[in-house]
């Protein structure tokens, strides 16, 4: 039976991989903070947009591709940043690399991912972007954004919805530490997934390799929302943001903006798009859905936008475009592919995305992506 019968959407691949990831995996990667209440929020809100279908077109022939500062993309989305992906599942990093540069889309390398910048370089497509944690120190900034542009990431994503670390509660009841530590709890959850389990007795346990070279070793250890990561990281203020525009040399993406109220500061910074997300309800249980924040921002700014949180098929990246997004990231699908069909899951995700995309836009007579946006019903809660 063919992967396209057995898991035509991301739903059926998020079921297998909760199978077949450890529960404290499983935790680490679908969970949110708080009662996870953003992260119904998100889907709620997506759902509410609706659009036209179209009858009588005739023969569409419909092109995914979109442009976002001056790239041209296959499709109008991307491979969001995912720390320790090599949890989900060994060589996470240059799996998705690889996979997105095949699909003509963008990877985001995390600061706390698995694999370093350099150990990504050789799976790197051309449109490879690095996503920073600011650390405190500027010296360590520094070193951080040279060795990613050394490496071949020509765009950085700048992140600034973390001022301090979320509880994301869910993570801690399961036990997980960073790095993850073999505890008679998680080996009891590891000895009833023995494929994540087999593949991770060749690999090693996964650590977080470029905060390795910056961190100090009592940071060892920590509880999976207390790690290495956190002593390194600063709470970034308006002097860091143009202290790192002046440093990098390249487009540079703002990642957690909700409110519009920020965007003229952005804007004087000189950065060069605006990525919209609630963090996938990852960081504050009492924000608001990242959709119904889109069309707020879309009509404050000129910059181009980025959109994530809650993202699950072709439809819902039809949805983000249609309220203002030029790009749609995804972080947990891609990785929910990965756990659920290891290497070939990425691969298959991007079809199944692209197929989604053709089949949304002929419903609805669309021969290209941008033409969504004159298509939603009025009464949607989000019409511009």
């Amino acid at each position: 039976m063919s992967l396209d019968v057995k898991y035509p959407s991301m739903l059926e691949l998020r079921q297998r991989a909760r199978r077949r990831l450890p529960h404290f995996v499983w935790e680490y990667l679908d969970s949110g903070t708080g009662q996870d209440r953003v992260l119904a929020r998100n889907r709620a809100a997506l759902d509410a947009i609706e659009f036209m279908p179209s009858i009588l077109v005739g023969e569409v022939e419909a092109d995914t591709s979109v442009e976002f500062l001056g790239v041209r993309h296959d499709m109008p989305v991307g491979v969001a940043p995912v720390g320790m992906s090599g949890l989900i599942w060994p060589d996470a990093e240059r799996i998705l690399a690889r996979e997105a540069a095949r699909a003509g889309i963008p990877y985001t390398l995390s600061t706390v991912a698995s694999q370093t910048p350099e150990d990504v370089q050789s799976a790197l497509g051309p449109h490879g972007w690095f996503q920073l944690y600011t650390p405190r120190d500027p010296e360590v900034r520094r070193d951080m954004l040279r060795r990613a542009k050394a490496a071949g990431f020509g765009t950085l994503v700048f992140t600034a919805d973390l001022p301090v670390a979320s509880r994301r509660e869910r993570q801690i009841k399961s036990g997980l530490t960073q790095p993850p530590r073999i505890t008679p709890r998680i080996l009891a959850q590891v000895a009833m997934r023995p494929a994540w389990a087999l593949a991770m007795a060749q690999s090693g346990m996964p650590r977080m390799r470029l905060i390795d070279d910056y961190a100090p070793k009592r940071t060892l250890g920590l509880t999976s929302n207390d790690h290495a990561g956190y002593h390194l990281r600063t709470s970034p203020d308006w002097d860091y943001l143009r202290a790192t525009r002046d440093e990098w040399e390249g487009p540079l993406i703002v990642k957690g903006v909700l409110n519009e109220a920020d965007l003229s500061g952005l804007e004087a910074a000189g950065v060069d798009a605006i990525w919209v997300s609630n963090h996938g309800g990852r960081q504050f249980d009492g924000a608001p859905s990242a959709i119904a924040m889109l069309p707020r921002i879309r009509a404050a700014t000129t910059l181009p936008l980025v959109f994530d949180s809650g993202v699950e098929g072709g439809l819902d990246i039809l949805r983000a475009v249609a309220l203002g997004a030029d790009m749609v990231m995804l972080g947990r699908g891609w990785h929910y592919a990965l756990g659920a069909l290891g290497p070939v899951g990425p691969r298959h995700l991007a079809q199944v995305l692209r197929a989604d995309l053709l089949s949304c836009m002929g419903q609805m007579g669309l021969t290209h992506v941008a033409q969504v946006r004159g298509r939603m019903i009025d009464h949607a809660p989000f019409a511009l």
